[in-house]
């Protein structure tokens, strides 16, 4: 009774979506546990169709296998619809999708807050998507959010709606000169989007506890990465969930006890989106390289992604702290025709060498890379399928931060396309 836990070992956009389609055939359920439409995977499939996908879990696109909204994850109506119909459009079954009763949803409050207090920021600002995700989960932590079932009984959700928005208008027009938002009006918006999804509502905990104790094989799906996990995180650059393997228990409902394989996903270099230190960020054109040859736009944001040498001290802390018992390293490719390839093996703060994450937010900040080169290699390698089809020099490379990351690099991505992968230990 296999769970598996898909998590990203940097900042996220690691491409997690491609391992998830990787597995797809040999999973019965895959489950997204937490975060909400603030980050996204995209898929390519073998007959090179590209599909963003951002509250949906990424095993949509295999036939046959149940996709679940988890309780951790937060939920806009709308865009949960719209995301819905373009896959309908495209002809993709979405009838295995459930929705976890007590997932929390989204209200047009959560936005309005979170884009005005982005702005009052000004240089502060932490760097969100402003789609209202951590006003959400502000208002699960402090009790007074809106949960799934909720829909199935408007007078219960009015009530909810009422409460929250006594406060919040007070601070959207008090404090932030804009208008006030009509509880009716949200409850009756919410209402008309919840017609058409609250077939789907489930008690996905006891259906997933079920599926394991009929052996069938569980893939709990982050979004985002380890270091923007709002405990274990570069804080306060971080998200307001728990993408590190811990939330994917907690985000489901399946006891930690089942899982029993940690899948970290690690880029064969290092990005981040939004504000935030980032210890080998480059700012020259190998930046510019990494960025163009790696396509590094946010699949939901749309933002550049900030680019940099791989940071094996982040990768030793993400093994550490998620217990990842295997590694997909993706992107390899991008890497190719380079003379030289550096990776950061430790950083230098305040003239003395750190080879762990740094304790406190300074130190971090201070933080700066400690490299070692090694030889790179030529020619394209998309082609590749085993690990000896691999150059020399690309074999030692992925052997080198095999090495310093800690744990084995068991698939590597040599192109975008779901063939495109070296399996070197099977997960499943």
């Amino acid at each position: 009774m296999p769970a598996i836990v898909l998590i990203g070992a940097q900042w996220g956009d690691e491409g997690k979506g491609k391992a998830t389609d990787l597995l797809g055939e040999k999973l019965q359920w895959v489950v997204r546990y937490q975060g909400g439409n603030n980050a996204g995977h995209t898929v390519v499939l073998p007959n090179g169709d590209k599909f963003a996908l951002h509250l949906i879990p990424s095993g949509i696109l295999t036939p046959g296998v149940n996709n679940v909204i988890g309780n951790g994850v937060v939920v806009d109506p709308g865009v949960l619809l719209e995301e819905l119909g373009g896959l309908e459009e495209r002809g993709v079954d979405t009838s295995g999708l459930m929705l976890s009763a007590d997932a929390h949803l989204l209200m047009p409050y959560h936005v309005a807050i979170d884009k005005v207090t982005e702005r009052f920021l000004g240089n502060n600002k932490i760097g969100t998507t402003g789609r209202g995700i951590g006003p959400c989960y502000q208002d699960k932590i402090a009790r007074v959010g809106v949960r799934a079932a909720d829909v199935l009984d408007e007078k219960i959700l009015s009530q909810k709606v009422e409460a929250a928005l006594e406060l919040k208008n007070q601070i959207l027009v008090k404090i932030y000169n804009r208008r006030a938002l009509d509880p009716a009006q949200v409850v009756d918006e919410v209402m008309e989007k919840a017609q058409k999804f609250a077939p789907r509502i489930a008690d996905t905990r006891l259906l997933l506890n079920q599926a394991l104790e009929r052996d069938e094989t569980i893939l709990l799906e982050g979004s985002q990465g380890t270091l923007l996990d709002v405990d274990h995180g570069t804080y306060p650059y971080v998200t307001s969930s728990n993408p590190t393997a811990g939330g994917a228990a907690v985000g489901s409902g399946i006891g930690p006890n089942k899982i029993t394989t940690v899948l970290g996903i690690l880029k064969a270099y290092t990005t981040r989106v939004g504000s935030g230190p980032f210890p080998t960020e480059l700012f020259d054109e190998w930046g510019e390289y990494l960025a163009k040859n790696g396509g590094e736009v946010g699949v939901t944001t749309g933002r550049a992604r900030r680019c940099g040498w791989f940071d094996a001290v982040i990768a030793r802390y993400a093994t550490r702290v998620n217990g990842i018992t295997d590694y997909f390293l993706t992107k390899l490719d991008v890497l190719s025709s380079m003379e030289r390839v550096p990776i950061c093996v430790a950083y230098d703060v305040d003239g003395e060498r750190v080879d762990d994450m740094p304790m406190t937010q300074t130190g971090f900040h201070h933080a700066k890379p400690i490299y070692e080169t090694m030889p790179g290699w030529w020619g394209d390698i998309s082609e590749c399928r085993t690990f000896d089809d691999l150059p020399a020099n690309a074999r030692d490379y992925v052997l080198r931060l095999e090495e310093l990351s800690g744990a084995h690099m068991s698939c590597i991505g040599v192109g975008p396309g779901r063939d495109q992968t070296i399996v070197r230990r099977e997960i499943v």
